[in-house]
């Protein structure tokens, strides 16, 4: 017997076992909440599935609006698992690089407001970032990961993480990765830093990320959602869990690209671009530890991978967006549109992007080829997006983080699917 065929027995095995004991050995009692639309009874029947199936470790939430009306709301499970913590209706947690579709809209805003231009030069706001062959760096290019910093040479410390002014002076001196403009390459953590900067220069009161979101975007309109945790809000937030090996067996077994993207993360022991990514800050990690839990980090502004939020505060975030209370139709049909579509340097994968987001090609029977969901994945499986099409917006949040990201998280694919089979069901109904 060869060697691949052993691995693949053994693999199958170990996928048995964990089934086995998923099935037969639940240690605690299942726990939801919320509601949904009758018409939307699929999808949380899919949302249950997810935990009964062992899919869904700790606790999550989902939340979808359809024609202007939120129609889910769902939570379920633990924020805790260990202190027997449940997940509630105002649990919080961390929702990784779903932040930057946030981040996106407060740069929509400025652009709305005339405050600032995709196409402006960077040096415009803030002459003096144009150092070492960055002075044709655009706003649209450091918004769609093509400025050339997706890493920085010098050690960012935790005290430079709260110095915006420290900061500023370390991406002026940094020289950039690649030619800017020439490709695009994921910015994981330094893109959260940067529109932080060119808002900071932008703004004529001159606010942080945290600050302008809060007041322009989040207080006006009750939004639970932070960049930046005021201290008395951190009992809320649920407790990160990394997935185990029989977790990501699990999801290899479910779906065969989780596997090539297990294997192509492979590239962070080696030394890659995505592995200078990763390493630094050495502090905020999610790959073996996880550091994210740490509350003091979650007091920082950091909109790349740092916002924390829940489902509800996403979806809702976006749909006063597609209602017009935020940004002008004009802006929004620009905001909804990539601008780029090529393999990322850093992911090796070919990704949509374009003004803070990432676009998901809609797979569906009667999409067409340009027909994208709007936002942003984040790491462990959290996603926000929206369908100016269907007039559509939804968000999924969980803390028991899987190992596949947007497309690749089993949980997050089925609760989509779920979601257009209602869609589609309805209009064929109606027609």
């Amino acid at each position: 017997m060869g060697l691949a065929r052993i691995a693949f027995v053994g693999l199958g095995l170990a996928f048995l076992l964990n089934l086995l004991v998923s099935r037969f050995y639940t240690i605690l009692p299942s726990h939801f909440g919320g509601h949904v639309d009758k018409q939307f009874e699929l999808v949380e029947a899919t949302f249950r599935k997810n935990f009964f199936d062992g899919w869904e470790r700790d606790g999550a939430s989902f939340v979808v609006y359809h024609k202007g009306k939120k129609v889910v709301d769902l939570w379920g499970g633990y924020a805790d698992t260990a202190a027997l913590r449940k997940w509630e209706e105002d649990t919080i947690s961390v929702a990784f690089s779903s932040t930057k579709a946030v981040a996106a809209l407060c740069v929509a805003l400025l652009v709305d407001r005339g405050q600032l231009k995709y196409d402006d030069l960077v040096t415009k706001h803030w002459p003096e970032f144009g150092k070492h062959g960055k002075e044709n760096v655009t706003v649209q290019w450091l918004l769609s990961h093509m400025a050339g910093l997706a890493y920085i040479d010098e050690v960012i410390t935790e005290q430079d993480a709260l110095d915006h002014k420290r900061l500023a002076r370390i991406f002026e001196e940094q020289m950039p990765n690649w030619p800017p403009g020439t490709a695009t390459g994921y910015h994981a953590l330094t893109y959260g830093w940067l529109v932080d900067q060119l808002i900071r220069r932008a703004d004529p009161q001159k606010r942080g990320i945290g600050q302008f979101f809060r007041e322009n975007i989040a207080k006006p309109n009750n939004i639970d959602f932070h960049i930046g945790l005021p201290k008395e809000q951190q009992y809320r937030v649920a407790r990160l869990t990394l997935p185990s090996i029989m977790d990501t067996i699990s999801e290899m077994m479910t779906d065969i690209r989780v596997v090539k993207f297990v294997a192509s993360m492979v590239k962070i022991l080696s030394d890659t671009p995505l592995s200078r990514v990763i390493k630094n800050p050495s502090w905020l990690k999610a790959v073996g530890i996880i550091t994210f839990n740490n509350p003091d980090y979650h007091r920082m502004e950091q909109a790349a991978a740092l916002g924390i939020g829940n489902a509800r505060s996403l979806a809702q975030t976006f749909q006063l967006v597609l209602d017009g209370k935020i940004i002008k139709k004009e802006t929004l049909l620009r905001f909804s549109k990539p601008f780029i579509n090529e393999t990322d340097l850093v992911m090796g994968q070919t990704i949509a992007k374009g003004q803070g987001l990432l676009f998901e090609p809609l797979r569906r029977k009667h999409a067409e080829k340009t027909d994208f969901l709007c936002g942003h994945p984040g790491y462990g499986g959290q996603n926000v997006k929206f369908d100016l099409k269907n007039n559509l917006v939804f968000a999924y949040v969980n803390n028991g983080l899987k190992t596949g990201m947007g497309e690749l998280c089993r949980t997050y694919i089925r609760l989509r699917d779920a979601v257009y089979d209602v869609i589609e069901q309805d209009s064929h109904n109606t027609n």
